[in-house]
């Protein structure tokens, strides 16, 4: 069964946004990446190699198509095609607010860049921190671009849009709410708990004003040495990165 004409123009408009919320589900591309994500995920369609598909024949996948490396060519967003692409149903959202009382989460407020998002999705995984919970205007973690970032780590970390003052606001008195802020205190030398929201802002602005007047743990990573001119901020990978890793160091001492 060859890829059609009309399952070639589907698999192209899950580009959009809108077309994914339409049709609830994403696009994802490369054996690596489609191999994490089956098997968490319900497959709608899988387009594959005969490469691929011999040792994956037992996949359960609502529709299998076997197709040339030109078919995959043509329906791929990639550059360089990678012998599968999948279409992949989003997971039902539920309300996972009660984890944040008992584990460490993150929260994006109006985090832009999908290459920032999936490194950030990734280094959830990589810390086990299995929520973030993500304002409205961040970038849409199914787009294909955030998808290919995360390198699989979607698998394990789930997404959930929020409006994030609601959700705060709602959680009990005294859970603890961290943001990163210059005038916050030295990360290494703040007691860290290993439950509460971690909050990382947008690129430019950092993180908007209403959700930055509920933040009760305000942190700063210090420059080295701390005399030394730097400068004015970190790419917010990096700093999630910089951030979790001082939550984890803390508790595997304790």
């Amino acid at each position: 069964m060859a890829l059609s004409k009309n399952r070639i123009k589907y698999i192209h408009s899950l580009e959009l946004k809108k077309n994914r919320d339409v049709a609830d589900v994403f696009l994802a591309e490369g054996p690596k990446l489609v191999g994490e994500l089956l098997g968490h995920f319900p497959c709608q369609l899988l387009a594959a190699t005969p490469e691929w598909k011999s040792p994956h024949t037992h996949i359960h996948t609502e529709e299998f198509i076997e197709v040339t490396a030109e078919e995959l060519s043509r329906a791929s967003l990639l550059r360089t095609p990678q012998q599968v692409l999948a279409v992949f149903r989003k997971r039902k959202d539920a309300d996972h607010k009660a984890e944040i009382t008992r584990s460490l989460c993150l929260a994006l407020d109006g985090v832009q860049d999908p290459g920032n998002l999936g490194t950030i999705i990734r280094l959830a995984d990589w810390f086990g921190i299995r929520h973030i919970f993500c304002s409205s205007d961040t970038a849409d973690a199914y787009s294909p671009k955030a998808v290919q970032a995360t390198m699989g780590s979607l698998a394990r970390v789930h997404i959930h849009v929020t409006d994030l003052t609601a959700l705060i606001q709602e959680l009990p008195t005294g859970t603890p709410v961290y943001g990163t802020f210059l005038d916050g205190e030295n990360l290494y030398k703040k007691t860290l708990t290993n439950n509460g929201l971690l909050i990382m802002g947008n690129e430019g602005r950092g993180i908007r004003d209403e959700v930055r007047t509920l933040v009760n743990q305000r942190l700063f990573i210090p420059a080295y040495p701390q005399e030394r001119g730097a400068s004015e901020s970190l790419n917010v990978g990096v700093a999630t990165a910089i951030v979790c890793a001082e939550f984890r160091r803390q508790a595997s001492s304790h």
